[in-house]
């Protein structure tokens, strides 16, 4: 028999871990082929996530629980934890029941017709209107400027072969970008699309500063684009400002008495080209801070207890 390893990262998430626990189970009662493991990593959850997930444990011995000794972030702890995945194949699956474990068996069947990777890509959305189009909008941007071709609307919902858990181990990397990563292994992948339910219970833990935080890294990671167009932004300014200096020099020569320059084009030239230049210095500092992450070499999580493993 196969198996499949489920992971699920949680962080504060008391109301949904035993319905999705409910569910996952559920839907392998109906797969008598396949044994399974549920991973749940949790990320130093503040409220009773960690006790709720103690009680499944010891009521089934296929969760297997992993608690973090602090909070490492939405990107590096649920990473960790898919790394830790023995099955034949490896399914990440949030905790918020807005990745549907119905679709599961989709994604077995996919694999056993020999896909390595089957993705969910989300079509429409319950989640604010606004906050969907902005995603999408984000996704577009990062396919024109990177270097691979990435998938659209897949948040990291899928089922992985442990071919591709292995080449992960193998890639060692302290602050991944796992989307881009799985398109640049390159193995040909199935996309199942999916409407995205609302979140039922709870608040989403995601903020502007966690979303940045992953948009400026899928940019950092997988295009060169931003460096290369302040260089060739920096040289179409100067050659511009000096063919306005050559033209006011001819218009102050040839109309000396009635031409004046003013301060006007003086303050709004330096405001533009300083917020240039603080634009592009923003941009450098992001790609210094990805290698500043990568030489640290920091571990992805430092793991406080495990269970069932």
């Amino acid at each position: 028999m196969k198996t499949i390893s489920i992971v699920t990262p949680c962080y504060n998430e008391e109301e949904n871990v035993r319905e999705l626990y409910t569910q996952v189970k559920a839907v392998f009662a109906e797969m008598p082929g396949y044994i399974y493991e549920h991973i749940f990593i949790d990320n130093a959850s503040k409220d009773k996530t960690v006790a709720i997930l103690k009680d499944i444990a010891k009521e089934d011995s296929n969760a297997k629980i992993i608690v973090n000794s602090r909070n490492f972030g939405h990107i590096r702890s649920p990473y960790h934890a898919l790394l830790q995945a023995e099955g034949d194949a490896a399914i990440l699956l949030v905790a918020d029941l807005q990745d549907p474990p119905g679709m599961i068996k989709d994604f077995v069947n996919k694999w056993e017709e020999g896909y390595k990777v089957v993705l969910g890509v989300k079509t429409q959305s319950h989640e604010s209107k606004a906050m969907f189009a902005i995603r999408k909008m984000y996704y577009n941007f990062i396919n024109r400027v990177s270097e691979i071709e990435l998938t659209k609307n897949n948040t990291g919902f899928g089922l992985y072969d442990k071919q591709i858990i292995q080449i992960l181990k193998e890639i060692d990397d302290p602050y991944p970008y796992f989307r881009g990563l799985i398109s640049d292994i390159g193995f040909e992948s199935y996309k199942i699309e999916y409407i995205q339910p609302v979140r039922k219970r709870g608040i989403t833990k995601n903020n502007f500063y966690t979303l940045y935080d992953i948009a400026m890294l899928g940019i950092t990671n997988h295009s060169k684009i931003p460096l290369r167009l302040a260089a060739m932004l920096g040289f179409t300014m100067s050659a511009l400002s000096l063919l306005v200096a050559v033209g006011y020099l001819l218009a102050k020569l040839l109309f000396w008495n009635y031409f004046s320059l003013g301060t006007a084009p003086l303050i709004i030239g330096l405001f533009l080209f300083s917020s240039v230049q603080l634009f592009f210095i923003g941009i450098i500092g992001e790609y210094i801070g990805s290698i500043h992450t990568q030489v640290l070499k920091r571990p992805l999580v430092v793991e406080k207890e495990r269970i069932n493993f």
